[in-house]
């Protein structure tokens, strides 16, 4: 018991020492998860304790730069959970064509694979020339993988058939070119599309928003960062806006649950309605 009474304490000494040098606060994310992925960055780094991932943090701005790659979940792929993207077809794109013009934020946004997904299902769905995508991460190094929209070849085999099982209507291979064992997306998918980076945890909104996605984000958190974000989403989502979320993810037992009704199909899709 006092093992982990102290491995909390310097957990907390930990982070809050990143959020005053830094300004990263990771100090309301889940704890069970937390401790888990704090103890995988200090065998990498070949430390034996948190109070050493600490001392190398605070001195070793590259290490500070590992550790932010390690906590901030970075798993996505090309129309990852094909049928979140069908339903988005099917029940969203409906109510976005009677939209002028559409903004969509897509919060915790990764390496980009999916706001790319999101900019090719708009294109085919004829409504990519009036949308601007805001696509944020707390993450630096990949929002740089981002922008860039460079992705490994040999992938594309899957995310074709994600795409397809998400209703694509072209041949997935006319969206990108092929050099090096890299698959190099259009430029034309970028040219609606603002990578900035942002952070869910200190960040406020910054416009009004017909569509916010963030997906697999919100699991990571405990309850009082939950109810922060969910605010900050409430704050930023036009009335009648939609809101995407995780399929572990739910606006039940939220201070805004009587804000929104779910949408039919069976994916977490909640419209604002209040």
């Amino acid at each position: 018991m006092l093992r982990e009474q102290l491995e909390d304490i310097e957990i907390q000494l930990l982070l809050e020492g990143i959020h005053r040098y830094y300004g990263f606060d990771f100090r309301n994310y889940a704890l069970a998860s937390l401790k888990r992925r704090i103890w995988k960055i200090i065998r990498a780094e070949s430390l034996t304790s948190i109070s050493g991932l600490q001392e190398k943090v605070l001195h070793d701005p590259e290490c500070m730069e590992r550790f932010l790659c390690s906590l901030s979940v970075n798993v996505t792929t090309m129309f990852r959970d094909p049928n979140f993207f069908l339903m988005f077809r099917k029940k969203v794109v409906p109510i976005l064509r009677t939209y002028p013009f559409i903004r969509v934020w897509h919060a915790g946004c990764s390496s980009g694979e999916e706001v790319y997904s999101l900019a090719i299902l708009l294109q085919e769905e004829g409504l990519y020339h009036r949308c601007r995508l805001y696509a944020t991460d707390i993450n630096e190094m990949v929002l740089k993988k981002a922008k860039a929209g460079i992705y490994p070849l040999d992938a594309m085999q899957y995310y074709t058939q994600n795409y397809l099982q998400a209703g694509g209507k072209k041949a997935f291979s006319e969206y990108y070119t092929s050099a090096y064992e890299h698959a190099i997306f259009s430029s034309y998918l970028k040219e609606n599309i603002i990578f900035s980076q942002h952070n869910l945890v200190i960040d406020n909104s910054f416009n009004e928003f017909n569509i916010i996605l963030c997906r697999n984000v919100l699991i990571y958190f405990n309850t009082f960062l939950q109810q922060r974000v969910f605010n900050l989403f409430h704050e930023s989502l036009v009335q009648f806006g939609i809101l995407g979320l995780g399929r572990q993810e739910t606006m039940k037992f939220t201070p805004h649950e009587q804000d929104y009704e779910q949408l039919e199909g069976g994916e977490k899709f909640y419209r604002r309605i209040r």
